[in-house]
């Protein structure tokens, strides 16, 4: 008969061996994924692209709660995972407190980096690229007060570019995505931002070419590497960091609340190295 010392550490073992679960409305989250994976190699990952109700920035505060809370549980009662990062500012803005107080998993939610970006401003002029949602919601105003009160902030919503990198990514037309970026590149500009925070989670496709439109004395950042640090403080504070070492066994997997275009979502699950898991 097992101790119950053994039977502990058993049980602790096969908590730390449950996924990390990555969420988002479409490709978004896939970078944050990525960010994640690069600083904890060691665990199995799960990815869930909300396609079925997709876009989130323009929806009802209400309803969008209520259909991220149904998606992301879905995915909960699927794959048990060990922690749930919604890489998305508009989910982690509405819906983050219900899904907390709703499910008995640590969440990390994604919200703008204006705290580092008010730290690295050298002229104290910030831009914050994001969906109309995170653009006009209290909580971005409350940022600003904590973090950039001494800074101008221009705000964008690029409403445009979310659709342009969900429809067209990965094979993009170079020529028509520097249409879709230039009216905020024109904004920022005329602004004289000097640090441009990409507060959505699928412009992180197009930072390198924002970087590059905005030229060398703008900074383009995004809050990739805090919500990796975030992640790892959580696993270790709950003794949950995994040790997965055969890697040639992995199976992270890539889900969609809609099977259509599969050609096209089995693309960007084979660029992140994820298995093709359909609907959950």
């Amino acid at each position: 008969m097992e101790s119950g010392t053994n039977v502990n550490s058993h049980e602790e073992a096969a908590k730390a061996a449950k996924p990390i679960g990555v969420f988002d409305s479409g490709v978004g989250g896939l970078p944050y994924l990525a960010r994640i994976r690069e600083l904890l190699p060691d665990e199995n990952y799960v990815y869930m692209a909300d396609r079925a109700n997709f876009p989130y920035g323009e929806k009802d505060d209400d309803l969008l709660r209520e259909l991220v809370v149904e998606a992301v549980g879905r995915l909960i009662d699927r794959c048990d995972p060990k922690l749930m990062v919604i890489a998305c500012n508009t989910a982690s803005v509405v819906a983050l407190d219900e899904l907390r107080r709703r499910y008995q998993v640590p969440f990390v939610g994604v919200v703008p980096a204006i705290k580092p970006a008010a730290e690295i401003s050298r002229r104290r002029a910030i831009g914050v690229l994001a969906t109309r949602r995170t653009v006009e919601d209290p909580y971005t105003d409350s940022l600003i007060r904590e973090y950039a009160e001494s800074c101008s902030v221009a705000r964008y919503a690029g409403v445009d570019i979310v659709e342009f990198v969900e429809k067209h990514y990965p094979k993009v037309d170079l020529q028509r995505q520097e249409e879709v970026l230039q009216p905020a590149v024109d904004y920022f500009r005329a602004r004289g931002v000097d640090t441009l925070v990409v507060a959505c989670t699928h412009f992180i496709y197009v930072e390198e070419a924002l970087s590059g439109m905005l030229g060398a004395a703008t900074q383009v950042i995004d809050s990739r590497d805090g919500v990796a640090r975030q992640v790892r403080r959580i696993l270790e504070k709950h003794g949950r960091k995994g040790k997965f070492t055969d890697q040639s066994r992995r199976e992270d997997l890539f889900f969609t609340s809609r099977d259509e275009e599969q050609s096209r979502y089995r693309n960007f699950a084979e660029m992140y190295r994820l298995k093709w898991g359909g609907e959950p």
